[in-house]
């Protein structure tokens, strides 16, 4: 049973605003102000660690409090933490405005130190250590084109499978070179329509578009609406629970990742791995945080029995 998993991408800060009523564009809204250590990378490598597995965690970090804090909460998760520390920059942060219904208004990203995680980074020895021992590995769209190609390759050299987080529509582009190297990817529909120029009325033209393009499994979300997944051929819709409480929808797809990867790593096909991914998102989007503090093994298993049968489409 594979346990081990190593996680390369996005840890830094995530800042939210919640605007407390009506939002009024153009102007000051009354709100309130939350951040906690976040990223997609971090936020999977999080809800990985609570539902048992042994996470190690690569990513760039600035030397400085947010930094610490970051670390701070990949230790208290119970990670292997391995950042690369530039002492004279930054930690990355990325801050969000949340309507009062836990729906994103708009975000920026502030992420230049992810363009300092090079290649030649992944040829240092405790990083070729951690691949080798590892199991799986994912990494999200943070990294640069030219990382996120040799990450690709080095995975796939060792015979290791390979999973990535879209991010954006604006960062997905970045896995267009490897896209024929990655087991499984993790988008939207905004990020698959960035992804091949299209986005179809009928949501099961995905794996064929997708397909085309050299994706030979990925997972397309579409909010409350049926996700779209395929593998190998194969392709199915399922339908996410409804939730009756969002509290906020910041990394419910990273959480969906993880639940599908530790599934996935459990030996479960993938019609069956994304019911667990759509049980992990849906307690991700009823919690105030990005990952939902209480998550464990037991409450994913409560969660589902909410989650009806995939859909098989062929």
């Amino acid at each position: 049973m594979s346990r081990k998993i190593l996680v390369l991408g996005g840890a830094h800060i995530d800042r939210r605003g919640r605007i407390a009523g009506e939002t009024a564009p153009g102007a000051s809204n009354p709100g309130t102000w939350f951040e906690e250590p976040g990223g997609g990378g971090f936020n999977a490598a999080r809800n990985l660690a609570r539902l048992g597995f042994d996470v190690t965690m690569i990513s760039p970090r600035g030397g400085d409090p947010i930094g610490e804090m970051v670390s701070e909460a990949a230790d208290f998760a119970g990670i292997n933490d391995r950042p690369f520390v530039f002492l004279d920059r930054k930690t990355p942060s990325y801050t969000a405005i949340i309507e009062r219904d836990g729906n994103l208004v708009i975000a920026l990203a502030d992420m230049d130190l992810y363009r300092f995680f090079a290649p030649r980074r992944l040829s240092i020895r405790w990083v070729r250590d951690a691949f080798a021992a590892t199991d799986f590995i994912l990494f999200d769209a943070n990294l640069p084109e030219e990382t996120a190609v040799a990450i690709v390759a080095k995975a796939k050299a060792l015979g290791k499978p390979v999973a990535a987080i879209a991010i954006s529509p604006a960062k997905v582009v970045r896995l267009l070179p490897c896209l024929d190297g990655i087991d499984y990817l993790f988008l939207n529909e905004a990020e698959a329509a960035a992804l091949v120029g299209d986005r179809p009325e009928d949501a099961t033209a995905w794996p064929s578009l997708l397909g085309d393009i050299g994706i030979g499994g990925a997972v397309v979300t579409r909010g409350q609406r049926e996700l779209v997944a395929f593998k190998d051929g194969r392709a199915f819709v399922l339908q996410p629970p409804i939730s009756d409480i969002v509290a906020d929808v910041t990394g419910a797809g990273d959480s969906l990742a993880a639940g599908t990867l530790s599934a996935l790593m459990r030996g479960l096909p993938l019609e069956e791995a994304v019911r667990h991914g759509a049980a992990a998102a849906a307690l991700t989007v009823q919690s105030s945080h990005a990952v939902n503090e209480n998550l464990s093994p037991e409450l994913l298993r409560d969660m589902l029995s909410l989650v009806p049968a995939a859909r098989i489409l062929h």
